[in-house]
C-alpha cells in the first residue's frame, strides 16, 4: 500500500479524517473532498490536499481530470442523520444518492482502482429476526436514510456489473472514538461523555435495554485498510460485496451510561424520556466475513469509551 492516488470524500468528517490520515501513513498520496457542512478543517490531516466542495458539484470532474484519475476513492461524504432524513427526504437523497452518482460517473470516466462504499448495518437491515446478523440477511429499512445506503448499494452493484466497478461496501455499526461531535444528534457515546464531563446529566430515551453494536473507530480505520486492496470476487448479487465492520456484541444504553460514567470517575443524574418513533430496538452485527480477510475488533468497549472520553475532556470537542 504505497504511493497511491486516494480520494476521501468526507474526509473533514469524524471516521473519514481517520481513515484519510491513515491512508497519508501508509505512504499513498491522498485528496479529500468536504463542503464542512458537518467537517471541520481541524479533523484535515496534515500532508493530503483539500479541496472544499459539495460532492454534488459538477466541478468535482475537474479534480480528477486534475489528478488524472484514483487508485483509490473512499466515500464517506453523507447526510447520517436519520431524523433529517425522515423531516427532508428529498434533502438526504441529493447528497446520498445524486451526490454518489455524480463520484460514480467521475470514476467511470476517469478510472478508480477500488471504489470503497460506507454503507450502514444498522439502517439496511432494520429490525433484524437474527443477532448478530449476517450481510445475507433480510433488508429492511424504516427510514429515508436506510433507503439511499441501500439504493447506494444497488448502484454500486450496477456499476460493477456494467461498467466493472471494482468496489466493496462497509456496512458499520455503531462507530465512536475521538473527533466525533459531543454537541450533535448523532453519537450517543460523544454526547454522554460531553455531558458527564459538564456534570449535566444524561437523558435516556426509552427504557435504556435499547441494545447497539459499539465499534471504535480506530477499528473501522482498519477495515478501511483492509477493504482497499487485495482480490475481491465478482458480485453475483449485492450482498457479495458488503462487509460488516461490528464487535458483534450488544450493549444496553444503562450499560453504556455505566461504563462511562465509570471510566470517567464520576457520577451524573440519570433521566428517561419516551423513546423516539422511528429508532430501532436492537442492532448487532455478524463481522465473520471481514474477519475472513484478516481483520479483527482490537479495542474494547472499556478502552475505547476511556479514550474517547479522554479526548473529549481534554478539550478535543472541537468547539
Amino acid at each position: 500500500m504505497s504511493g497511491r492516488r486516494v480520494l476521501v470524500t468526507g474526509g473533514a468528517g469524524f471516521i473519514g479524517s481517520h481513515v484519510a490520515e491513515a491512508y497519508r501513513d501508509h505512504g499513498d498520496q491522498v485528496w479529500i473532498v468536504d463542503d464542512l457542512s458537518t467537517g471541520r478543517v481541524s479533523n484535515i490531516p496534515d500532508g493530503v490536499e483539500f479541496r472544499r466542495m459539495d460532492i454534488c458539484d459538477p466541478e468535482l470532474d475537474a479534480l480528477f481530470k486534475e489528478v488524472g484519475g484514483f487508485d483509490v476513492i473512499n466515500h464517506h461524504a453523507a447526510q447520517i442523520d436519520v431524523r433529517k432524513s425522515v423531516a427532508d427526504p428529498r434533502a438526504d437523497a441529493r447528497i446520498n444518492i445524486d451526490g454518489l452518482l455524480n463520484v460514480l460517473e467521475c470514476a467511470r470516466r476517469h478510472g478508480v482502482g477500488r471504489f470503497v462504499f460506507v454503507s450502514s448495518g444498522g439502517v439496511v437491515y432494520g429490525e433484524a429476526d437474527q443477532r448478530p446478523t449476517p450481510e445475507t440477511s433480510a433488508k429492511q429499512p424504516v427510514s429515508p436514510y436506510g433507503v439511499t445506503k441501500l439504493s447506494a448499494e444497488y448502484y454500486l452493484y450496477y456499476y460493477h456489473q456494467v461498467h466493472g466497478l471494482d468496489y466493496a461496501a462497509l456496512r458499520y455499526s455503531n462507530v465512536y472514538g475521538p473527533r466525533q461531535d459531543p454537541h450533535g444528534e448523532a453519537g450517543v457515546v460523544a454526547l454522554f461523555s460531553n455531558r458527564i464531563r459538564s456534570g449535566s446529566g444524561l437523558t435516556i430515551y426509552g427504557d435504556g435495554e435499547q441494545t447497539r453494536d459499539y465499534v471504535y473507530v480506530g477499528d473501522v480505520v482498519a477495515a478501511n485498510l483492509a477493504v482497499s486492496e487485495g482480490p475481491l470476487e465478482r458480485a453475483a448479487s449485492v450482498d457479495d460485496r458488503a462487509f460488516n465492520v461490528a464487535t458483534g456484541t450488544e450493549t444496553t444504553v444503562n450499560e453504556l451510561a455505566r461504563l462511562l460514567m465509570e471510566v470517567a470517575g464520576r457520577e451524573v443524574p440519570v433521566s428517561y424520556a419516551p423513546e423516539r418513533p422511528g429508532e430501532l430496538r436492537h442492532s448487532c452485527l455478524d463481522a465473520s466475513r471481514l474477519r475472513g480477510r484478516g481483520w479483527r475488533a482490537q479495542v474494547s468497549l472499556a478502552e475505547g469509551l476511556k479514550r474517547t472520553y479522554d479526548y473529549i475532556a481534554g478539550g478535543g470537542n472541537g468547539r
